[in-house]
Formats: C-alpha cells, structure tokens, sequence
C-alpha cells in the first residue's frame, strides 16, 4: 500500500456516531439505462438487493459503479465522481454479462468480474474485464473452456463472487462460486479463486489457486494481501464458515458452526446479490474484521458426510443475529477458534455478536474499514420476523438499517444508530473527506414476501457514514445494542424444555435437505414467480424421496424439496 493511502486511512473518527454521522445524496447519479434493484434467493425466492459493485481509484480521483441492464444481458460500468456522485461520461456496456461480481478502480480505468454467456457451454463463465483510459485492455476468462482443463470444467451460471487487487503483489484475485461439468466434480456446486496478473494472464499459484473448492459455497469473503494468498472466508453447506486462506478448501481455521443443510449454506454473506463488504482490512495493519448473519450454534454432532473432524450443529435461533470475527492477519484469528467436540452443547461460544436478539432478524450483514483502528458494521433489521426451521432466511416487517462502530480489537464504540430509508446495495468504499460510502436505490424496502423482481429505476443514491462530506443528514434513530449477557437466552442442551417462541425456538433433529447425492431431486431452479404471500409454502411430497426414518418431505412453491422432522 502507497504511503498516500495508508495517511489517507490515519484515525480521522474520534467520536461514536450520532444522528449526524450518516449523510445521503438521494439520487445522486443518473444512470442511463434502467435497472432492477431486486434479485430473489434461488431457495426461497425472497428479495435481496442486487449488488451494485462499488469501487474507488487508489489515488481518489474518480470511482466506478456496475450495474445489469434490465435485459439481464449486459452490465454497464459507468464512471462516477467521488466528490458529487454524478456520472462521468458515457458508460461502458459489457455485452452478453449476466451480473456482476466485483469491481476495482485504477488510477487509468476498471476491471470487473462479470458472468459472461459462452456458446460452448450451456452456462455463463466468470471473467475479468479490463478498461484502461477507456479502451478494453483485455479479457480473462477464469473458468470454463481451456481453464485448468484437467481438474474439471466449471461454469458459473450465477455470479456470486469478488474481485479484489494488491498493488503490491501486481495481482488481481477472483474468488466465485461454479459448478462442475466435466470431471469427478461434476453435476457438484464449489467454489474457485484464480489469480491474474496485470497482463491478464492467470497464474497458477501453488497454495493460493484453487479449482473447486468449498461446497455449495453461497457465502464468500475475499481482500487483499500484499502476496498471495490473499484473506478469504467460505461458508460451506456441511456445518461451517472456515477462513480458509491458507486452504482454499472447507478446512482451515473454523470461524463459526453453523446450521446447514446439503446444498444449503445459510446465506451468511448474502446469498443471491451477495459476496461484497463482509470482510476489511484496517489500512495499515495486517488486522481484518469479518461480519456475518448467524443463528447462532447448539448441540454439536459429526457430520457422517464429511467424517471425522467436521461437526453439523442445530440453531441457537430460528432469527439471525449479527456475529463478527477479528482476523490478526489473514490467516490468523485474535481469538479462538469455534470448537469442533461432537456432542458440546454450545458451539458458539467464541463468536463476537454486535446483536443478540430472539425477536428481531438481521440480515444484510456488511462491513468496512473506516480508518485504521474503526469500522462500521451495518445491517438490516425486521420485526416480527417468521422463520422456518431450515438454515434459509426470515420474512417480517423492515425496521430500519443499523450502523454500529466497532474498534480493531471488535469492541462495540457507542451506540447503533438507524434509518429507514437508507439501504446498503453496493460495496462499501472509504471517501477522503466522506467517510465510508456506499450506493443503494432510495425505495420502500418489503421483505415480507417473496419477490422475483424489483420497479426499475434510473438513478442511483449514495449515503456516507463516519466522514465531514456535505450531504443530507439522513433522519435516524438511535436504538441501543444489547450485549450478549443482556439478551442471550440460555443453551438448549439435549435434556433441556424449549419454552421460546417459534422466532427463538431449536429444531431438534436438524433438518436434512434431499440432495441428487441421495435421491434424483434437483437442488436448485430459478425461482418462479410467487403464487402467494407465504414465502416456504410446504405441501407434502406425493413420492417415496429417501427421507431418514422420523423425517417428512416437503416441497417448496419453487420445486425443492426438503425433509423436516415429523
């Protein structure tokens, strides 16, 4: 890192935030081109925000934004002035891109990891795009045809992934999700990182590259390091979150437990939309934060899929809560590991929790470095949450968007303040002057039902938080957050009575999802348009599926099918 951004992130925060501290710029930034700002979960269908990569130049002079098109076909990446948010120029259409998955600013342009469509294969590929004075430089696919053929083809027909860069290292690093269609893995969903340097040649490095790694990885965090390999998280369908730097695999140092059923990670890093601000790295250190929505663990057993070693866990909760993790340097945590003893009634234990609630839902988890000793974590939080007893997500009614300031040793400084009316969609990106801002689409945000589609807009909003940049105070509440001993409900252990409300409640046994593995269900469809308002609507399979003895088939609206206790 220059010696020009690392003064840029000296402390500047000195105070806790206050009503004051979070500005907008409502519509600041006329697009050009309509956009869709909803993408729904392919297991439930409910709405997330549809990412809006988000990335500043290092010398602070111009940033960039990426959006789709409302064709679903092309993302425009549009220049936009860091001062003001206004466009810059025409922006640039990268045609046949189905999403995007990461953005970095240059000093002379962009590079963008979109899915693009292939003829050759019946899927889009990953690949990386680079603009430089306006001008494509050049094309990097990172999977599919000609890519490490002889470990197995993959595509990447949804684009959940990030892209970072280390100057230091002259190397971009994308880490994103595929499924394999050739070789041992294929028919399987994973996860791979590749590595390119500035001439867009990928290269292969031993103990940093990796193929197909984390299963069924719906959940991915990835920055920067000044040598490979850089920091990476993967949240896995098998019973955990794994920082897994040094492995690229589901092993490695366990972040946390949590409930997962076969195919189905829990979406802690966002799921459909997601993979973007989940982990940061205090400027001028080697210390990182990492920030997820977690249920919380109790009840450990062994996972007999993946052997010994690997634990699967029942939730704490049925409702999300906001849990994060400090990182001394990429591959080394500041405190304990989570534990991995088969039959420990407590598997969370070492988990830092910014909310601990049994009646309210966090989702939306985000994080960023504001200098180098502060960070701003912020989700979104519903009341009356309804929660079903699979590691999916919640519906209920949006209350606000909340911003806690946590030090670099991830002690809560003061109280999380909220809003209503402004949202996280985009990658959250330190401003000199601004703060740590961010872009979302000004809107009435409903998460009480499933919703496949968003109204189109033209224009995007920008808010900043922690900075003295002009803007419009946004109106916020402030709302204190409880500390783990003044809510946490006690451990459910095996011989225990469960008196909480269903919001709260622990399904006993954990549930299992019915996965090609074991039977000839498909794991995963777009998701339709909903029907009706329920978001899970089971209805009872009519065919012999496999289920364990004492487990129930069901089947979503969408076409999955789960079992579920009896």
């Amino acid at each position: 890192m220059s010696i020009f951004l690392w003064l840029l992130f000296l402390p500047a925060v000195l105070c806790q935030l206050s009503s004051g501290s979070l500005k907008k710029f409502p519509n600041a930034l006329a697009l050009g081109n309509n956009f869709d700002p909803i993408i729904a979960a392919y297991w439930t269908g409910l709405p997330h925000h549809r990412r809006t990569p988000f990335s500043v130049s290092p010398d602070g002079k111009s940033a960039y934004l990426a959006y789709l098109s409302t064709s679903y076909a092309s993302v425009f990446i549009q220049q936009v002035d860091p001062a003001t948010f206004a466009a810059v120029g025409k922006p640039v259409e990268i045609s046949g891109a189905r999403e995007a998955g990461g953005l970095v600013a240059r000093n002379d342009g962009f590079a963008v990891l979109v899915n693009i469509d292939n003829p050759s294969t019946e899927h889009p590929i990953s690949t990386i795009v680079r603009y430089k004075g306006g001008t494509k430089a050049w094309t990097r696919p990172v999977n599919g045809p000609g890519v490490h053929e002889s470990d197995g083809l993959s595509s990447s027909p949804d684009m959940n992934g990030d892209l970072v860069y280390s100057e230091a290292a002259g190397l971009y690093a994308a880490y994103f999700v595929v499924t394999a269609y050739t070789g041992g893995a294929s028919g399987h969903f994973g996860d791979s990182i590749q590595y390119v340097n500035d001439s867009g040649e990928i290269k292969n490095i031993a103990g940093a590259s990796s193929t197909f790694g984390c299963s069924h990885n719906t959940g991915i965090a990835l920055e920067e390091a000044d040598a490979a390999p850089f920091a990476s998280v993967c949240a896995e369908d098998h019973g955990a979150i794994w920082l897994n730097t040094k492995t690229q695999y589901m092993s490695g140092v366990k972040i946390a437990n949590e409930n997962t059923t076969n195919g189905v990670s829990g979406e802690p890093m966002g799921g459909m939309g997601g993979s973007y601000s989940s982990l940061a790295l205090f400027p001028g250190t080697s210390t990182y934060i990492f920030a997820w929505q977690s249920r919380g663990a109790v009840s450990l057993t062994r996972d007999d899929w993946m052997g010994d070693g690997y634990t699967s866990c029942s939730p704490r909760w049925l409702n999300h809560n906001v849990a994060i993790s400090m990182l001394k340097d990429k591959s080394t945590l500041q405190g304990p590991e989570a534990i991995s003893k088969v039959g420990a009634a407590s598997g969370d234990d070492q988990v830092t929790w910014i909310t601990k609630s049994s009646t309210t839902d966090q989702q939306n988890v985000r994080v960023a470095a504001l200098d180098s000793s502060n960070a701003i974590v912020t989700w979104e939080q519903l009341s009356n949450p309804h929660c079903d007893p699979v590691p999916l997500s919640c519906t209920g009614t949006f209350s606000g968007t909340f911003f806690q300031q946590v030090d670099s040793q991830g002690k809560k400084v003061g109280e999380a303040i909220s809003a209503k009316d402004v949202l996280v969609a985009g990658d959250m990106q330190r401003i000199e002057g601004k703060g740590v801002c961010w872009p979302y689409v000004s809107m009435d945000w409903d998460l009480s039902q499933p919703k496949d589609r968003g109204t189109y807009v033209s224009s995007m909003s920008f808010a900043c938080i922690g900075g003295s940049g002009s803007g419009t105070p946004a109106p916020t509440s402030q709302q204190s957050t409880a500390t783990p001993s003044e809510t946490a409900p006690p451990v459910a252990g095996p011989s225990e009575t469960k008196t909480e409300s269903s919001a709260a409640s622990v399904p006993s046994p954990a549930t299992t999802l019915v996965t090609p593995e074991a039977t000839n269900m498909n794991t995963r469809s777009p998701a339709t348009t909903p029907t009706s308002s329920a978001p899970y609507a089971f209805t009872t399979c009519d065919a012999k599926n496999g289920c364990p003895d004492g487990l129930r088939c069901y089947s979503f609206k969408s076409g999955y099918s789960v079992c579920i206790p009896a």
